[in-house]
């Protein structure tokens, strides 16, 4: 431990020698009975704790905690975590030095204790003017895998990764939305554990590494968000997908209503995925009971309860690639009336990985590299003379869509605020010159951002929405396109 750390206990900020550290920590370990080890960079306080007897707790009971004050150590934070329940293990993680590095992990025996603690303690002042931040962690086991050969089947792939990598459980392979014999190019591999899966990743470096003669992509799957069996009781309305292309809402709708003649309120299909509303939620759940695996069209679709999202952190959210796409919330871009709470996606590094098991079709251009030979010809062209699935930011999008209606491009004008935490937030108000004398003079979002990149974005998806939304212009399909990158 270092010699010296601020005592931040009560606010009070007298300095404690690494002696009194000590005994802190030891006075807690005595109290308490729970055991602390450091290794790897992290001190473990617990896991278990004394008495336990059983498995540990299951995925959902783990909460990452971030701000923390340097000199921080467990005999502060340990009592502060436990308001909200039992803490199965706290793990601390630590310099060389003897500080932590600013952020933890808590564990705790049951996930409503973890969702107890992100409720009442994110945001709380652990010292004056000092915020924590509190948010469910995810204990990732599931790795995206780009570039496969896509007549590859299922079962040849997860033969393949259990030849090359340790702890494989599944692998989640989706059809081609127009050719149902070929997969997408792309795979989710399930592992038993994280560090299973890290294993995996660190082995399959890309560019290093091949399957099948083909270099592939690899990276961590982007996590479904979580929603509580609470919220979950409540929800009628399903998420089908494996869809054809060519099929149609009321086919859709014809066929979930067999079971009971209106049963179902509307359907939104959006490419090779649906939306399908009740009126009741006994429906809803019989419904997909009966319907999953059924084939209409010739497909044989999967049938589950649409997750819904929290509105209020709805724009955060599609920033940070967190809306899963089996969400109600998408169907912005179908109904316009609920489109003033709804954000469009960022796009993520690579075309396929949005949100791990649930994703959308790619987009029809596919997002990657390829070798630039001497010689090859080049020919300049306007980004105006390109199609709008071209393009995968909604800054580029609007000036797109300005362009083709012939107005003058997007102006955007930048201000700022200072958040509790003196971060600098900002957000930017964009002014359509052809439109501003209408009925809306200027669009700025309700969110402010902690990057220029980020702000820009969220702006130019605001104002692209409110435009979907007002100006019959602008097409259905080009919205869908810059939700689906």
């Amino acid at each position: 431990m270092n010699e010296e750390n601020t005592d931040g206990t009560n606010g009070c900020s007298k300095v404690r020698t690494g002696t009194q550290n000590e005994a802190a920590l030891l006075a807690l370990m005595e109290k308490t009975g729970y055991n602390m080890v450091q290794e790897n960079g992290q001190r473990k306080f617990g896991g278990p704790p004394p008495g336990w007897e059983g498995p540990p707790p299951p995925r959902g009971c783990e909460v990452f905690v971030g701000k923390i004050p340097r000199d921080m150590y467990e005999d502060e934070l340990v009592p502060v975590f436990e308001r909200a329940g039992k803490i199965y293990e706290f793990r601390l993680m630590m310099e060389f030095s003897g500080e932590n590095r600013g952020y933890a992990f808590v564990m705790y025996t049951t996930k409503e204790e973890a969702q107890l603690a992100i409720r009442i303690l994110n945001n709380y002042e652990i010292r004056p003017g000092k915020f924590i931040g509190v948010c469910v962690s995810l204990d990732n086991c599931r790795l995206f895998i780009g570039a496969i050969p896509k007549e590859k089947k299922k079962e040849e792939i997860l033969d393949e990764m259990k030849k090359v990598t340790e702890g494989v459980v599944d692998v989640i392979v989706y059809p081609s939305a127009t050719d149902k014999t070929k997969n997408r190019g792309f795979a989710f591999v399930e592992y038993e554990s994280h560090r299973a899966a890290a294993m995996a990743r660190r082995k399959l470096i890309p560019g290093t590494f091949q399957l099948w003669g083909h270099t592939i992509q690899v990276d961590w799957a982007d996590p479904e968000k979580e929603v509580d069996e609470e919220t979950m009781q409540r929800v009628k309305v399903l998420y089908v997908r494996n869809l054809m292309i060519s099929t149609t809402e009321e086919t859709i709708k014809a066929e979930f209503n067999k079971f009971k003649p209106g049963a179902v309120e509307r359907v939104k299909k959006l490419r090779d995925y649906a939306f399908v509303h009740f009126f009741n939620r006994e429906d809803a759940v019989a419904a997909m009971s009966v319907m999953n695996g059924k084939c209409i069209d010739g497909a044989s679709i999967e049938v589950t309860l649409a997750k819904p999202v929290n509105k209020e952190n709805t724009w955060r959210q599609h920033l940070n690639g967190q809306i899963s796409p089996n969400s109600e919330n998408l169907l912005v871009y179908a109904n316009k009336e609920e489109s003033h709470s709804k954000s469009l996606g960022k796009p993520p590094t690579l075309p396929t990985r949005l949100n791990g098991q649930h994703s959308p079709s790619p987009p029809e251009i596919e997002r990657c590299t390829y070798p630039f030979f001497p010689g090859t010809k080049l020919t300049p062209i306007s980004m105006y003379s390109l199609k709008s699935n071209h393009f995968n930011s909604a800054v580029m999008h609007l000036d797109y869509y300005c362009n083709k209606n012939n107005w003058a491009p997007p102006e955007y004008y930048l201000y700022s605020t200072t958040s509790q935490d003196g971060k600098v937030l900002l957000v930017y108000k964009i002014v359509i010159p052809a439109i501003a004398n209408g009925s809306q003079s200027y669009f700025m979002p309700d969110k402010l951002c902690t990057t220029l990149e980020d702000a820009k974005e969220l702006a130019a998806q605001f104002t692209l929405l409110h435009l979907d939304r007002e100006h019959s212009l602008f097409s259905l399909d080009l919205c869908r396109r810059i939700w689906r990158k």
